[in-house]
């Protein structure tokens, strides 16, 4: 098999994709097609459009028709940006529709990180967070009392609840993020438009005050087809008496993240 054969097929399928000649989720040329167009074997095809698939390029192929992937989305946790800040920064319409608002005892899962007694008064709240009107993420948070009394007379499908709240004087100074890998769970699924069990990205984040009062813990879940998470990290430089440190995944007080509101 020639290395160069199969990596200019990758090229010329590349080329076509990143043109848009071959749109979104519209399909490629089959096995069959590119093997008679180029004059090489099957082995050949398939290495190349393995390539492809590691790069993201294409979904599918192995007894399916394989299609253009649709491109992930980039979300920075470099700094406390909304989804809605994020989505209208990239010219995307962001939107929101609202599950449930309920005033209800904080569970004891999150009494400790809210720093609240268990069964204290809290606000939770679901909503599923739209791009372009197409379902991308599920979000739950649980506000204090003393900030959550304010949700109800916010326009929770209407815009981001962070840039609501500073406008009614609530600043959020800082957050902590824990983002894993999970599988959706069937209601999930059905909120999102996937299958069941479809990989989604996890990000459980708390947010603090001013003065570094906890006042909301959310569990955000991504479409991990449609995002990327990216993050950005400095490597303290080494001085006389300081140690060399490198704020990776394993510091637990993270330097910023991109909000779900």
């Amino acid at each position: 098999m020639s290395a160069s054969q199969h990596a200019q097929i990758a090229a010329h399928l590349r080329a076509r994709i990143e043109s848009g000649e071959i749109p979104p989720e519209a399909a490629i040329p089959s096995e069959a097609e590119l093997t008679a167009r180029f004059g090489v074997s099957r082995g050949t095809v398939r290495q190349a459009l393995a390539t492809l698939r590691a790069e993201g390029l294409i979904r599918g192929g192995r007894g399916r028709r394989a299609v253009v992937a649709t491109p992930a989305l980039s979300q920075s946790f470099d700094e406390m940006v909304s989804f809605t800040a994020w989505a209208d920064a990239l010219g995307r319409v962001p939107g929101a529709r609202t599950l449930d608002l309920a005033h209800r005892p904080c569970p004891p899962g999150l009494a400790g990180l809210l720093a609240v007694p268990t069964g204290a008064p809290v606000f939770h709240y679901r909503r599923v967070r739209l791009l372009d009107g197409e379902p991308v993420m599920v979000e739950e948070s649980t506000f204090i009392e003393s900030v959550g009394r304010l949700l109800p007379d916010l326009d929770l499908d209407g815009g981001s609840v962070y840039g609501q709240l500073a406008a009614r004087g609530v600043r959020l100074a800082e957050a902590d993020q824990q983002i894993s890998a999970t599988a959706a769970g069937s209601e999930i699924a059905g909120l999102l438009g996937v299958s069941r069990r479809a990989p989604l990205l996890s990000v459980r984040r708390r947010v603090r005050d001013g003065a570094g009062t906890p006042v909301e813990v959310s569990t955000d879940r991504y479409r991990a087809d449609r995002f990327n998470l990216t993050v950005h990290h400095r490597v303290t430089l080494p001085r006389s008496g300081v140690s060399l440190t490198v704020r990776d995944g394993s510091d637990d007080r993270p330097r910023g993240c991109a909000a779900g509101e």
